[in-house]
């Protein structure tokens, strides 16, 4: 049985962006530098894998780069079910901003969470790097008016990430679908960017490649119980439910509506689903579940990836989950650009960033295209067996 590491790559270009001079404070003599983490921490476990893998990385460092100490900061944007906040991710991006101590932000989980950060970090001349964001409207035009431009009122760009895009894992999961012979499905999504722009893009793909979408509905992504959402379809003959979101917005009633109501259709979701907390909600009616990722196991990768795996293990005495990588990817960057930089200019740190080629990463070596994502399109489909998300192939949107 493989383990599935999640490690997926992508960047945002980032261009003439003069960002603001900042003095760092000192503790003890020594000048500091601070990054901030922002992500739901309780409830599910993806802001805790990407803070780990984010430490993982100072770790190796030491928490030193060139002349700077390297303070972490963790915030929580969520609530106490794991469900981000607009006020919460806009009170700590601008607590970020305004402390001049801080070079990076390393955010956000959610891409609408995201919405509401960059524009304030982009006022602030302050490089944000995401995780976990796959909203292809976040960096590329065509997806929805004002997107991307919205989001950058400067009119330059701070935003970066670490994960291919929605426009990839959408298409890719209809086509695994296709593959595994499902014929007439149906698609939930949570309201979300994510969860609904992933499902959008699948249910698109689908048509295209021939599949039959009976039809998509938006959910309450705070129902604890959705039976009666799923009697409405019960009789429709469906052989397959997506459901566009995360764990925690309506991924774990789904599932166990499914059960509760002996229905014969299988369950399919993203990445936003591929956390252990929707196996603990779910038990044993998660058994059998698809989900996709941007991500690919270690074995099938080696190198970095390997060394990796072994020194989280080592570090934390667990498996990397689904995001752990992707937070140790976007740390690695950052100390790289402050490194390049050797000063505490945000403006420059900034420019180091948007500098970044031919990166020798965890995935091995890629490039930014004209939009800044990752010349790298790494995916996979998993399966629940046992309650373990098991590699099952990789995955592609063409």
């Amino acid at each position: 049985m493989k383990k599935i590491l999640i490690l997926s790559l992508c960047f945002l270009i980032v261009v003439g962006l003069s960002g603001c001079v900042s003095q760092v404070g000192e503790i003890g003599g020594e000048k500091t530098i601070k990054i901030v983490t922002s992500a739901p921490m309780r409830s599910i476990n993806h802001g805790q894998d990407i803070s780990r893998g984010v430490k993982l990385a100072l770790e190796e460092v030491n928490y030193q780069v060139s002349n700077f100490k390297i303070e972490i900061v963790t915030e929580d944007d969520g609530d106490e079910n794991g469900q981000w906040q607009e006020s919460l991710e806009e009170e700590i991006a601008k607590r970020a901003v305004a402390d001049q101590d801080v070079m990076a932000y390393i955010a956000t989980l959610n891409s609408g969470a995201a919405k509401i950060s960059i524009p304030i970090t982009n006022e602030g001349g302050l490089v944000q790097i995401s995780p976990a964001n796959t909203w292809p409207g976040l960096t590329k035009a065509g997806f929805f008016p004002g997107e991307p431009g919205i989001f950058y009122p400067t009119g330059m760009r701070n935003f970066f990430r670490v994960c291919t895009t929605d426009d990839n894992q959408g298409p890719a999961a209809a086509i695994w679908a296709k593959d595994l012979g499902f014929k007439n499905i149906f698609i939930y999504d949570d309201g979300e960017a994510y969860g609904k722009g992933i499902a959008d893009l699948f249910a698109e793909k689908a048509t295209v490649i021939g599949l039959n979408v009976v039809g998509q509905k938006t959910i309450d992504r705070t129902a604890e119980d959705l039976t009666d959402e799923l009697n409405e379809i019960k009789d429709l003959d469906i052989d397959l439910i997506y459901f566009g979101g995360m764990s925690s917005h309506g991924a774990i009633p789904i599932i166990k509506g499914i059960e509760e109501l002996e229905m014969t259709a299988k369950f399919m979701a993203p990445d936003g689903v591929m956390d252990p907390a929707f196996i603990e909600g779910g038990v044993d009616a998660t058994e059998g579940a698809y989900l996709t990722t941007v991500a690919v196991p270690p074995e099938e990768v080696g190198g970095k990836a390997n060394d990796f795996y072994n020194n989280y293990v080592e570090m934390y005495d667990m498996e990397p989950g689904s995001f752990s990588g992707l937070g140790y990817e976007a740390a690695k960057v950052v100390l790289l650009a402050i490194e390049k930089a050797g000063t505490n200019d945000r403006g420059m740190i900034l420019e180091e960033v948007s500098k970044i080629k031919d990166y020798d990463g965890l995935f091995g070596t890629w490039s930014f295209d004209q939009n800044g994502d990752t010349t790298l399109t790494l995916m996979s489909g998993n399966i629940v067996k046992d309650k373990v998300f098991v590699f099952e192939k990789l995955l592609s949107a063409k």
